[in-house]
């Protein structure tokens, strides 16, 4: 984007979309938009030399791309910044239709599927805009993060040859006549970089849940930003690298951002302190009970529900005043085969911020003969011979993580739905565009 106060007096080029064109009397005005900045384009009708821009703009529609070449003038009485370009010449380099499927101003004119249909025109709204650009620095900071404490960053398969990474359903492909998976998570593959000798590991990459949910945090397709790294010496270091992460993340954001977020989504960022809370998950149960009159329902007992991660949110800023918690001390029937397990207790976690999981992570079990065990519990047998290989040979002590970036973007900005987090959604009932 050009940097209008170097550039007042001199003449420009900018490009972008003819937001608003005016055509009064004596005048005329255009609002060009450029990525989600604003300038106004005036052209006074009475000079001779504009007469082939005024037939242009005459024909001109909202939404045209046009290219325009200038000077820069300061004019006190513009309210966009108290500048304006006059114009020498106006290039239409595409032109809109002259009615648009949804409104860019109003984007609540329309409905959220409706919305979805015209995405690429719902996008252009500074409301929707905004929100890929504070993601993206999201993910920027804490991909700085990792890199400047020495992660590696893999990229891993997505289609894969088994269907028991997880109690998900998985979508089967027909790979030249066999089956094939969409990965859910790189989880296997992360710690095979682990038993590889990497030592720290990341990706950002695609995975892909076939659950039949339409609820307004799920996704068959989302973001998944995951950390897995060796040596440690319990769950409590994995904890300490996400929270870590996290106030990386959230303090590049407020930095950038923080006045903008509280100006277009009404959200303050909150970078938050360190240790995070955390608490067991049969004192949670207790708590909740004496604080809500809450009963945790028999099917989830052991584990968590949507219900109960709402109330242990405002358990955590009632008596930590913290936006963050971690729950540990699940029962070991609702965790994965893979986390490892003391007195028969999980080693691992849940964050829960602003009343919602935000990620899953444990100590990952790192023994053949152990994990072999457990893979049989959970009767999982040939389908994953090829993952329980990686630790015949050797492989260190290891945990991580990982998290949705769209979920995580829905609950820093106080969103409603996964469908305006993500930049195309796909859910049980979309599929386009």
């Amino acid at each position: 984007m050009i940097d209008f106060k170097k550039c007042v007096n001199k003449e420009i080029t900018i490009s972008g979309f003819a937001e608003k064109v005016r055509n009064l009397q004596w005048v005329q005005f255009i609002v060009l938009r450029n990525d989600a900045n604003r300038v106004q384009i005036t052209i006074e009708k009475s000079y001779e030399k504009n007469k082939e821009m005024i037939e242009l703009v005459n024909n001109l529609t909202n939404e045209s791309t046009i290219k325009v070449t200038g000077v820069l003038k300061e004019n006190d009485k513009v309210k966009m910044g108290g500048i304006e370009i006059i114009p020498s010449k106006i290039e239409v380099t595409s032109l809109s239709a002259p009615e648009l499927p949804i409104s860019i101003t109003d984007k609540d004119a329309a409905l959220i599927d409706t919305r979805m249909d015209n995405r690429f025109i719902d996008l252009r709204n500074d409301f929707n805009f905004y929100i890929f650009k504070i993601q993206s620095e999201f993910v920027r900071a804490m991909r700085k993060y990792l890199y400047d404490n020495d992660f590696v960053e893999i990229h891993t398969p997505k289609l894969i040859g088994t269907a028991s990474e997880s109690g998900s359903e998985v979508f089967e492909v027909n790979y030249f006549n066999n089956k094939a998976y969409l990965a859910q998570s790189p989880q296997f593959y992360k710690q095979m970089a682990i038993a590889a000798g990497y030592e720290k590991v990341f990706e950002v990459a695609p995975a892909f849940r076939a659950e039949n949910s339409n609820t307004n945090r799920h996704a068959t397709e989302f973001t998944s930003f995951d950390v897995e790294f060796a040596n440690i010496n319990s769950y409590e270091d994995v904890m300490k690298l996400e929270e870590e992460l996290l106030v990386a993340g959230l303090t590049a954001v407020k930095e950038k951002y923080g006045d903008l977020i509280k100006k277009l989504y009404g959200v303050d960022v909150v970078v938050p302190k360190t240790p995070f809370p955390k608490i067991k998950l049969q004192d949670l149960y207790k708590e909740l009970n004496e604080r809500y009159g809450y009963e945790i329902p028999s099917h989830d007992v052991g584990d968590m529900n949507a219900e109960t991660e709402k109330l242990t949110s405002r358990f955590a800023m009632e008596k930590y005043g913290h936006e963050f918690i971690f729950v540990t001390d699940f029962n070991k029937t609702k965790r994965a085969f893979y986390h490892m397990r003391k007195d028969d207790i999980p080693q691992g976690y849940d964050l829960i911020w602003k009343g919602t999981e935000l990620t899953t992570g444990a100590q990952r079990e790192h023994r053949y003969d152990v994990l072999e065990k457990q893979a049989k519990e959970k009767n999982l047998g040939d389908d994953i011979k090829f993952y329980k290989n990686f630790f015949k040979y050797g492989c260190p002590p290891h945990g991580g993580f990982g998290l949705g970036i769209d979920r995580l973007t829905m609950l820093l900005l106080g969103l409603p739905s996964l469908k305006e987090t993500m930049f195309i959604f796909r859910g049980p009932n979309r599929i386009t565009p």
